[in-house]
């Protein structure tokens, strides 16, 4: 148990779910601290039957705190974050911008929990749509070997906070009304519509969301061999992302051998009946901590090749889930000193 655990951003989408998981919990901490941007700064909260104020998140906040579990932009994670490590402080960051660092562990506990342990100062949750993905690959390579990942994502509006949720929800009556509504989120109109860009583009012409798919992958499966293409697309689904995910392996996998690798493996879950509705979908998984995959088949043009559909709450597994998992493993084997003066 740590001494002083503190969180960053207990007012955005995922901050809500994470603060709900905390609550749900045991104690990891013998006392609790929550901090923001000077919006939310001074409001009150209630966690585990008592009553917090907010407190203003400033580089000098961080002294006496042992960890700090942050959901925020990246450029507030750049700027505040470097100060907690300079305090002293173990930091669980759900945001993107140090995924890629070297010197950072980028952890799914169910799949690199000892990066977690390891780790000197920032740990970093993936991205929502690679953490669902290499869920499932994860049992796969370790058995046979992953060569190679065609991915093709279906990203629920959810994923893009708060103002995402409204322009599905807000565009979907305006659009049925034939009135105008002012996007916030997206660009383009999502209500009835599939937009095939989600983040900036890239090299090559992939786009971010793409491109943290390849590069994640490989930094948490530690094989820079593997080879990673993605297509990433947001729909007009509240939440839970959906993949359809090609695997070429080393060896053939059948598709008995990859159910029961799937289900063997911890926090996921097969649904795989040849029947209607026998499969996962957005509205039968969400809210659930868990990785959903079905549709398991063989690639009918390469038999090292497996296909399979892959559903999660993106919120959850994809966030919050993940981050307050990775909280739990590094207070489970918290010893020494704390933090607090």
């Amino acid at each position: 148990m740590f001494g002083t655990m503190a969180m960053v951003g207990a007012t955005g989408a995922v901050g809500r779910i994470m603060l709900q998981l905390l609550e749900e919990r045991p104690m990891m901490a013998k006392t609790y601290r929550f901090l923001a941007s000077a919006r939310s700064a001074g409001s009150k909260l209630t966690f585990k039957g008592h009553e917090y104020t907010v407190e203003l998140l400033e580089p000098s906040v961080f002294k006496g705190i042992d960890l700090v579990i942050a959901s925020t932009p990246d450029e507030v994670a750049a700027e505040f974050l470097p100060h907690a490590v300079a305090a002293g402080c173990k930091v669980i960051d759900e945001s993107g911008f140090f995924r890629m660092h070297p010197d950072v562990a980028l952890v799914i506990p169910e799949i690199n929990p000892q990066d977690a342990l390891n780790a000197k100062g920032i740990i970093s949750s993936p991205n929502c749509s690679t953490t669902q993905m290499v869920m499932a690959l994860k049992p796969l390579h370790d058995a046979a070997r992953v060569k190679r990942v065609i991915v093709s994502t279906y990203q629920a509006v959810s994923g893009a906070g708060l103002s995402g949720t409204d322009d599905l929800i807000e565009g979907t009556r305006a659009n049925l009304a034939g009135t105008h509504y002012e996007q916030k989120a997206f660009k383009s109109p999502i209500a009835f519509n599939a937009i095939p860009q989600i983040g900036g583009f890239k090299e090559h012409g992939y786009t971010s969301e793409e491109m943290k798919m390849v590069y994640e992958t490989r930094k948490i499966l530690g094989d820079q061999s593997i080879q990673v293409s993605a297509t990433c697309v947001r729909i007009p689904v509240a939440n839970c992302h959906s993949e359809t995910v090609l695997v070429e392996t080393e060896r053939p996998v059948s598709v008995d051998e990859a159910k029961k690798l799937f289900a063997a493996f911890p926090g996921m879950k097969v649904v795989d009946e040849e029947i209607q509705g026998g499969y996962p979908m957005p509205n039968t998984c969400t809210g659930s901590d868990l990785v959903f995959v079905g549709r398991i088949r063989k690639d009918l043009t390469n038999p090292n090749g497996l296909m399979f559909w892959c559903v999660s709450d993106n919120l959850r597994k994809g966030a919050a889930t993940n981050a307050v998992q990775i909280a739990e493993l590094l207070a489970k084997h918290h010893k020494g000193a704390s933090n607090t003066p």
